[in-house]
């Protein structure tokens, strides 16, 4: 007995010792004061798509201050900071930067103070979390060997930003990368909790204006006229078919009609009518399918209303579109593993692909040689979850004027997640 009490007492002892603080984890902790007062910053002065120049002079400073060569104008307003230490892999780490058209709501006393303009989307918590990792890389410059190159991005928002900076060099004018990651806000999860899949994470985002063409008449006398406005009914019902019966059960694919534009006046039958349409989906031959089966749906549906070939339909495609974002392996498994030891195994959960559009993919497909990951910070305060019990229909969606996130929560767990994920890639 007098052998098991000293080793009864060194348990006690030990039970009663904190353990000893994770290094970044205290460093991060230490840095969101000064964060917070950046992200409130940002938050209150938020710019619209290509026209972030105030944001990115605050990144580019902040990365200068940490040591990085900084490049600014890249694509318009976007920023590259590049570190060098040494040989390794060349790793790529992005944010957005552009804010939406929408007027706040959300009665923060840090509300945008540009009228009709908000960060409805987080993405001021992607620039704080940048600086934030910039400065944590920066300073463990002991744990890692390679080339960092952080990028700050313009017009995420209109699928433009990417491939903007990739036009003007950015593969060729600075170090290529064999990796590239980046994190978005999330308002399906609580704050704190990441969010990972593999494979497809966000859809190909299309956007299809069409131009019905009839004769104009009077409201009186149909039979002297061919009605656009019927027309185009009859295309936007059988658009549906295109997912309803055309496309495997078992694939991903929307079809929506967000805009029929038509007509001045009760008794006018107009001379055309104007379609605008979202397209969404994962794989490639899916896109394509889809594309062309409104162009044939709208011709033939043309056709059969008598229209001569000089009216036919014309079916525009936007410029903006956006790919489908891809997670490739290993480096998604090799994160999502990194992730749950870190946080736990209660933080890091699976997620479902999603249908909307994110440029981050065009680094990928720029070169598909590249390991991609995108993965999910969630945003959601947890007081809010909790009156809600996790049903997201009762919470703000993000692009909401409503939508204010747990900033602290978002940014402290995307610096410490992406901040490790970046020693783990460098690793000496």
């Amino acid at each position: 007995m007098k052998a098991v009490l000293p080793l009864l007492g060194l348990v006690a002892a030990l039970a009663s010792t904190p353990l000893r603080a994770d290094p970044l984890e205290q460093a991060v902790k230490a840095d969101m004061p000064s964060l917070i007062a950046i992200y409130k910053d940002l938050h209150i002065h938020p710019e619209l798509s290509f026209k972030e120049g105030r944001s990115a002079a605050i990144m580019a400073a902040e990365a200068k201050k940490a040591g990085f060569e900084v490049t600014s104008g890249v694509g318009g307003t976007g920023v590259v900071a590049v570190m060098k230490n040494g040989p390794g892999p060349v790793l790529l780490l992005r944010a957005d930067m552009d804010a939406l058209p929408v007027t706040e709501q959300t009665g923060l006393p840090y509300a945008s103070q540009t009228p009709g303009v908000m960060h409805a989307c987080g993405h001021d918590t992607h620039m704080t979390s940048w600086i934030g990792i910039a400065r944590r890389m920066a300073a463990m410059k002991a744990s890692w060997s390679g080339t960092l190159v952080m990028i700050g991005q313009p017009a995420e928002e209109i699928g433009s930003g990417a491939r903007a900076m990739l036009k003007d060099g950015l593969y060729s004018r600075f170090p290529k990368p064999s990796v590239a990651i980046a994190f978005h806000d999330s308002a399906q999860l609580p704050a704190g909790t990441i969010g990972v899949i593999d494979g497809y994470v966000m859809a190909n985002v299309d956007s299809v204006d069409v131009l019905v063409k009839g004769e104009g008449g009077h409201g009186a006398y149909p039979h002297l006229a061919k009605d656009p406005i019927v027309l185009a009914a009859r295309i936007v019902t059988t658009l549906q078919t295109l997912i309803s019966r055309e496309t495997d059960p078992l694939e991903s694919g929307v079809v929506t009609v967000g805009s029929f534009q038509a007509g001045t006046k009760h008794n006018i039958i107009p001379p055309e009518a104007k379609l605008q349409i979202t397209v969404r989906s994962y794989k490639p031959e899916v896109r394509q399918h889809l594309l062309d089966g409104i162009a044939r749906i709208a011709k033939g549906e043309a056709i059969a209303a008598g229209l001569p070939d000089d009216r036919m339909p014309v079916i525009s495609l936007q410029d903006q579109n956006t790919p489908a974002t891809f997670n490739t392996d290993p480096i998604t498994t090799q994160m999502t593993g990194l992730f749950a030891q870190r946080f736990g195994k209660e933080r890091v959960v699976p997620v479902r692909a999603q249908m909307g559009g994110e440029d981050f993919s065009q680094f990928y497909l720029a070169d598909t040689s590249i390991q991609s990951m995108l993965f999910w910070v969630g945003g959601v305060p947890k007081d809010q979850w909790a009156a809600a019990k996790g049903d997201i229909t009762k919470l703000p969606s993000i692009h909401s004027p409503f939508w204010a996130p747990d900033a602290g929560g978002v940014i402290s767990t995307a610096v410490e997640a992406m901040t490790s994920a970046a020693l783990t890639v460098l690793k000496k």
